[in-house]
């Protein structure tokens, strides 16, 4: 509670300091618009903006979820399977340098202007940062410890239970929170291929109508959504990885 609050106060602090500023020096809105302009745009038409967040905010957490799922999944396989290493992970490197806004294309082509179009690219964004983190983690294990618990008799499957697994999971830790931005980012260039509702929709909006405080609403929103998700996984990890988990 006392990191979210110093957090808080600390973002009021800047804003302020961006209110004044911008005030002081006489800058143009259109070249960066008073904080408290960009409040209350949001606050004329809330249920806009919940709505947008709301949308957004499920095509993330769909694409993330699933993605968090498979690429931990693919890690471990391609920790114990050596073959399965060497033809799948080249494959899986040369399919990130694919651009986003192409690969966003293709599936809106496929699924049509829905969530699970969106959810397909967020899935594509998130996936392989947790894969490479997973398997660095399992291969992270001091093999003494390994041959530790073999002596005792422990299985393979113990092993990765009691040891490999929990030595990945600071490392699982890092790619989801890197996961999480780069899965919010893909959800919200998905809803630039269109749809009704999203802060895709909205940022995209305010760029053809050249409204440059419904953009910085649209921005400020994406930004709380982002915090919102990543503070959500640092909790997730203080609570799981009580032993080595990051104190942010």
């Amino acid at each position: 509670m006392l990191p979210l609050l110093r957090g808080v106060l600390a973002l009021a602090a800047v804003l302020a300091a961006v209110e004044l500023i911008v005030i002081a020096l006489g800058i143009r809105p259109y070249v960066l618009p008073r904080p408290s302009a960009v409040f209350e745009a949001i606050l004329r038409t809330p249920a806009a903006y919940r709505d947008a967040i709301i949308r957004t905010g499920l095509e993330t957490l769909y694409g993330f979820a699933a993605g968090a799922l498979f690429g931990i999944g693919i890690g471990i396989a391609f920790s114990r399977l050596r073959f399965l290493r060497e033809t799948v992970f080249p494959i899986f490197i040369v399919s990130q340098t694919i651009p986003v806004i192409a690969f966003g294309a293709l599936v809106v082509m496929w699924f049509g202007n829905t969530i699970l179009a969106k959810s397909v690219i967020v899935f594509y964004l998130t996936f392989f940062p947790v894969t490479v983190n997973t398997l660095l983690g399992m291969r992270a294990v001091d093999q003494k410890q390994v041959q530790l618990l073999k002596s005792f008799g422990a299985s393979e499957g113990e092993i990765l239970r009691k040891l490999r697994f929990p030595t990945a999971l600071p490392h699982i830790f890092v790619a989801l929170r890197i996961a999480s931005a780069l899965g919010l980012a893909g959800a919200v260039v998905g809803e630039w291929f269109g749809d009704t509702t999203g802060l895709g929709v909205l940022l995209l909006q305010g760029m053809y109508a050249e409204n440059m405080v419904a953009i910085w609403a649209s921005v400020f929103c994406s930004a709380l959504l982002g915090v919102a998700l990543f503070s959500a996984i640092g909790f997730a990890e203080r609570r799981i990885v009580f032993w080595g988990g990051s104190d942010a």
